[in-house]
C-alpha cells in the first residue's frame, strides 16, 4: 500500500473505533422508560352549514358535498361559501355512499327490485354530478357497504336470505367486466363498516357487548381481531388513515361522555389505539374529510370537523452537531484526497490508481450495495411482514462465490476502467455504447433519485426539515467529496459510512430491546408467535418474493451478469491484483449475512414495540417512515443525530458510487470516444463535470417523486430496476459463456427484451422481484436465438470468455 494509502487506512480505523465507542457511551445515557402519551392529537373546526337541512354528508375529490331534500351543495374553502350542485336526473338524496374519501357511489335497486344491484361512479363535469354506471351487481344485495383501495372497488351485503357476499371490480377494468366474486364475511350478520387499507379489507359487525372486527386478506382469508374498544358511532364513522391505520369514530363512552371517542387500528400489528376525544359533539350525518371527520350539527348550523394531527419532533443542538460532524469528515476525506492527488491520470481519478486493498474494497462493496433503501425501507418491509427478501442475501453469497472464481480473474485481466469496454472488445463499439447509456439511466432513474428522495422523505416528515433541504444535504455534499476526490474518496468514504451505519442499527436494536418489558425473550416470543423472521417461501405462485424468485434473480443478476453493474465492478476493478480483486468479493460475501440481519432485525424489533406502543405511532405516516418516527420520537438527544447521520451514511455512500461510475462511463464511454484528440486531464475534467450534472438530476428526480403517494420504495426500486437494468445483461452472459454470439444478435436481444419485460409489467403477470431475471433470460434466449442468423464472430476471443481455449494466450 502506498503512503497516502496507509494514512488514510489508519485514520478511518479511529474514526471506525470511535463510531463503534460512541453509540456505547450515548446508550449508558440513555435508559430512560419509554414514553407513554400518544403522539397524535386531535384538531377541531367548523364552517358553516348550507341553508337547508343537511340529510348527507359526502366528499367528491377533494370537495365536500351535503346533500338535502331540495338538492345538494359543494363548500368551496375559497368562497367560504356553498354552492349548488346539478343532480343527475331522477336521483334524490339518498342512496350515495363514499368507498374510500372522495370515491362517491350512487346505489340503487334495479326496476323491480327493493334491493340494490346497481353502482354507479360518481364524478363532477361542470358543477354538476355525473353517473357511470358499472356492471350490474350479480344478484340484488341489501345493507350494502363500499370500500375503495389500490384502484379496486369493493362491495359487501347480504342477499335475500341473510347470507353474506362480498364482489370485487378493478375500476380500470374494461367497462363489460363482471364483478368478481371473493370469500363471504364470516362475521355473525352483516357488516356495518367496511374499509380497504394495504390491499385488505376491515370489517366491523355489530355485537352485544361490543363490535366484532374482521380482516381478509389475499393470504389467509377473513380472520377475527381484536374486538373494537366501544361501538363505531355509524357506517361512515371508519376511514382509512395513512398507509395502516384505519381511524373509527365511537360512540361517547358510558362515563357520560358527550363527544364521540376517536381510535386507531393498526393493520401490521392488529394493536388499538386511543386518541385524545373532541370536545364537541359530532352528529350524523358524517363523512370522512381530511384527516378525520365531518358531521352536520343541525341544532347550531355548522359543519363539525375532526382531523387527527401529529408534531415533528425537531432536530436539537447536539443532534444537528453530530450531523455537521459526519458531514463535514467526509468532505474532509474528500479534500484529503483532492490535495494528495494530481489528477495525472485518469486511472487515479476513476479506479484509485488499482491501489486499493482487498479489505476496503470489499467492505465499499457492501456500502454501495447497502444504500437508504436498506436503512429505512428494508426495517419496514420487515415490520410489515417477515424475513423473506434476507433469503436473497443468503442465495447471493453462493453466486458471489462462483463470481469470486470464474468472472473477476477474466474481466481484471483486461485491465478495463468501464465494465462496458468488455462489450466493445467482445461484441461491436455500438453495443458498448447502448448498454452503457442503458445503465446510466437505470442508476439515475431507478437508483439515485430513489436513494435521494426515500431518507429525505422520511427525515423531513419526522423531523420537520423541509424535504427539500435534506435531499439537498445529502445531494450537495456527495456531489463535493466525490467529484474532489475521486475513486479513492468514494472507497474510504464508504468504509467510514459502514460503521456509521451498523453503529446506529446495533444501538437502534439495543434501545428497544431495553424498553420492552420482556426484554429479549419477549421479542423472540412475539417475533416467533407472529412468525416475523419468516425466511423461506418454496410455493411456486409468481406474484410473490419466493425462494424460486430469489435463485432465479441471483442466478440472473449475480451469476450471469454480475459485471453489468459498473457500480460494483469499479471497486473489484481498483484492487492491485487478480488475487485481491477475488479477495474483495469474498469480503463482500462475508459481510453481506449479518448486515443484512441487523436491518431486518431492526424492522422486527420495530413490530415488537409498536405493538406493545401503539399510541407511539403516527397515523398519518407512511409505512416506510417507522424507523426514522422510532428515531426522531424515542431516541435522546444525540442519538438521533447519529442514526441519522446513519441514514445520510447508507444513502451517500451509494449515492457517491453511483455519481463516480456515471461519470466514469460518460467520460470513458462517450467522451474519450467521440472527442477530437481526448486526453487525460480533459477527461477528468469531463468526469468532474458530469458528476456535478448527476447528481443535480437526481437531486431533481428525487424532488419529483415527492409529490407521489408510494406505498413502498423497496418494491419501487425492485421494479424500476428490472424494467431499466436486464434488457443490456445478458449481453455478458451471451460474451463470456457462449462463442456463437455476435454483435447483431446482442442488440435484437437487449431490444426484444425491454419490448417483452415492459409488456409483462403492462399485465401485472408476476412479482415485480421476478423482471429483471425475466428480461436478463430474454435477452440471453433472444440474443442467441439471432446471433445463428449471422456469421460467427470474426476477431479472436482469446481472453474474452471462460471457455478454456479461449484462455490468454492460447490458439484458436
Amino acid at each position: 500500500m502506498t503512503g497516502t494509502g496507509t494514512g488514510m487506512a489508519a485514520l478511518v480505523r479511529r474514526m471506525g473505533r470511535l463510531v463503534v465507542l460512541l453509540p456505547l457511551f450515548l446508550f449508558s445515557t440513555a435508559l430512560l422508560p419509554a414514553q407513554a402519551e400518544s403522539l397524535a392529537g386531535v384538531n377541531q373546526s367548523s364552517v358553516p352549514a348550507p341553508p337547508v337541512e343537511v340529510r348527507a354528508l359526502h366528499t367528491v375529490g377533494s370537495h365536500l358535498v351535503a346533500f338535502a331534500d331540495a338538492g345538494a351543495w359543494r363548500w368551496i374553502p375559497a368562497e367560504k361559501q356553498w354552492r349548488a350542485v346539478a343532480l343527475p336526473s331522477n336521483v334524490d338524496a339518498d342512496g350515495w355512499k363514499n368507498a374510500a374519501i372522495g370515491r362517491l357511489y350512487n346505489v340503487r335497486p334495479s326496476s323491480g327490485e327493493s334491493a340494490v344491484r346497481v353502482v354507479a361512479e360518481a364524478t363532477f363535469a361542470e358543477g354538476r354530478l355525473v353517473l357511470r354506471d358499472l356492471p350490474q351487481l350479480p344478484f340484488p344485495l341489501a345493507r350494502l357497504r363500499l370500500a375503495e383501495g389500490a384502484a379496486v372497488l369493493y362491495v359487501a351485503g347480504q342477499d335475500a336470505q341473510g347470507i353474506n357476499h362480498v364482489f370485487r371490480r378493478r375500476l380500470d377494468a374494461a367497462a363489460g367486466t363482471a364483478w368478481q366474486s371473493m370469500p363471504a364475511l364470516d362475521g355473525d350478520g352483516a357488516a356495518d363498516t367496511l374499509v380497504a387499507q394495504r390491499g385488505e379489507l376491515v370489517a366491523t359487525i355489530a355485537g352485544e357487548s361490543g363490535d366484532a372486527l374482521w380482516r381478509w386478506s389475499p393470504d389467509h382469508g377473513w380472520q377475527a381481531l381484536p374486538s373494537v374498544p366501544g361501538r363505531v358511532l355509524t357506517a361512515d364513522g371508519a376511514r382509512a388513515v395513512g398507509q395502516a391505520h384505519v381511524l373509527y369514530l365511537l360512540q361517547p363512552d358510558a362515563a357520560g361522555g358527550r363527544a364521540p371517542r376517536l381510535a386507531t387500528f393498526h393493520t401490521v400489528t392488529r394493536a388499538w389505539a386511543d386518541l385524545p376525544a373532541p370536545t364537541d359533539a359530532m352528529p350524523a350525518p358524517v363523512t370522512a374529510w381530511g384527516d378525520g371527520f365531518a358531521g352536520a350539527d343541525a341544532s347550531v348550523g355548522t359543519i363539525r370537523m375532526v382531523e387527527v394531527s401529529a408534531r415533528s419532533h425537531l432536530l436539537t443542538w447536539l443532534d444537528w452537531l453530530v450531523i455537521v460532524v459526519y458531514l463535514a469528515a467526509m468532505v474532509g476525506i474528500g479534500m484529503y484526497f483532492y490535495l494528495q492527488e494530481k489528477r495525472a491520470s485518469t486511472a487515479d481519478f476513476f479506479v484509485g490508481g488499482r491501489s486499493i486493498p482487498f479489505w476496503a474494497a470489499g467492505v465499499s462493496l457492501y456500502a454501495t450495495n447497502t444504500s437508504s433503501i436498506s436503512f429505512i425501507a428494508i426495517p419496514a418491509k420487515a415490520f410489515e411482514t417477515n424475513w423473506q427478501y434476507l433469503t436473497n442475501n443468503l442465495i447471493a453469497v453462493l453466486g458471489l462465490m462462483f463470481v469470486a472464481v470464474w468472472i473477476v480473474p477474466l474481466l481484471r485481466r483486461l485491465d478495463l476502467m468501464s465494465v462496458f469496454s468488455y462489450l466493445e472488445k467482445r461484441f461491436h463499439p455500438a453495443i458498448r455504447m447502448l448498454a452503457s447509456a442503458l445503465c446510466i439511466a437505470m442508476q439515475i432513474g431507478s437508483r439515485m433519485s430513489v436513494i435521494l428522495f426515500l431518507p429525505a422523505l422520511a427525515i423531513a416528515t419526522i423531523t420537520g426539515v423541509d424535504v427539500v433541504w435534506s435531499i439537498l444535504i445529502m445531494g450537495v455534499f456527495t456531489i463535493l467529496y466525490t467529484t474532489l476526490g475521486g475513486m479513492k474518496a468514494v472507497i474510504w468514504t464508504d468504509f467510514v459510512q459502514v460503521f456509521v451505519m451498523f453503529g446506529g442499527a446495533i444501538f437502534a436494536i439495543g434501545f428497544i430491546i431495553y424498553h420492552l418489558n420482556g426484554g429479549v425473550p419477549e421479542l423472540v416470543q412475539v417475533a416467533m408467535a407472529e412468525d416475523k423472521t419468516r425466511l423461506f417461501d418454496f410455493s411456486f405462485d409468481l406474484t410473490k418474493a419466493t425462494v424460486w424468485g430469489f435463485i432465479f434473480l441471483v442466478l440472473f443478476d449475480v451469476v450471469l451478469t454480475f459485471p453489468k453493474d459498473q457500480v460494483l465492478m469499479q471497486r473489484v476493478l481498483s484492487t492491485k491484483s487478480d488475487k485481491e480483486a477475488g479477495r474483495s468479493i469474498w469480503t463482500f460475501a462475508a459481510i453481506m449475512v449479518p448486515g443484512g440481519f441487523f436491518f431486518y432485525a431492526i424492522g422486527t424489533a420495530l413490530y415488537v414495540y409498536y405493538q406493545s406502543h401503539p399510541e407511539r405511532m403516527n397515523p398519518l405516516l407512511p409505512l416506510d417512515a417507522t424507523f426514522p418516527l422510532f428515531i426522531a420520537a424515542e431516541l435522546p438527544m444525540g442519538v438521533t443525530g447519529l442514526i441519522i447521520a446513519g441514514i445520510f451514511a447508507a444513502a451517500m455512500s451509494t449515492l457517491s458510487s453511483i455519481i463516480n461510475s456515471v461519470s466514469t462511463l460518460a467520460s470513458v464511454d462517450f467522451y474519450e470516444k467521440l472527442a477530437k484528440n481526448p486526453t487525460p486531464k480533459k477527461s477528468v475534467l469531463f468526469a468532474e463535470i458530469m458528476g456535478v450534472l448527476v447528481g443535480l438530476l437526481g437531486i431533481g428526480i428525487a424532488l419529483l417523486l415527492s409529490r407521489y403517494d408510494i406505498h413502498s420504495l423497496f418494491d419501487v426500486s425492485i421494479e424500476l430496476a428490472g424494467l431499466l437494468g436486464g434488457g443490456f445483461a445478458g449481453a455478458y452472459t451471451l460474451g463470456m459463456f457462449t462463442r456463437r454470439a455476435n454483435a447483431q444478435g446482442v442488440a435484437i436481444g437487449i431490444a426484444g427484451a425491454i419490448v417483452l419485460t415492459l409488456l409483462i409489467w403492462s399485465m401485472d403477470l408476476v412479482h415485480p422481484y421476478f423482471y429483471l431475471g425475466i428480461s436478463i433470460l430474454l435477452c440471453i434466449v433472444i440474443g442467441y436465438a439471432a446471433s445463428w442468423l449471422f456469421p460467427p464472430p470474426a476477431q479472436s476471443l482469446s481472453g474474452l470468455t471462460i471457455h478454456r481455449q479461449d484462455a490468454v494466450g492460447a490458439t484458436r
